[in-house]
């Protein structure tokens, strides 16, 4: 896990809530919050799969 975790995480941050104004201001506040929700579900499968390789890493070490 890296500052690269952290980039990603902002530019998808970025990109999600440029698409939003951009189909809030078009009057598509559906596609909008559908948007906002896809990119929380793919931060938290990021996240999710950094802390499994966070559990991994100390499995391994208690396990020596």
């Amino acid at each position: 896990m890296g500052i690269d975790l952290i980039f990603r995480i902002a530019t998808i941050g970025i990109l999600v809530s440029i698409l939003n104004a951009v189909l809030n201001k078009s009057g598509r506040e559906e596609q909008a919050m559908m948007t906002s929700l896809a990119g929380l579900v793919i931060v938290l499968l990021m996240v999710a799969r950094e802390i499994a390789n966070l559990f991994n890493v100390v499995k391994t070490l208690f396990n020596l």
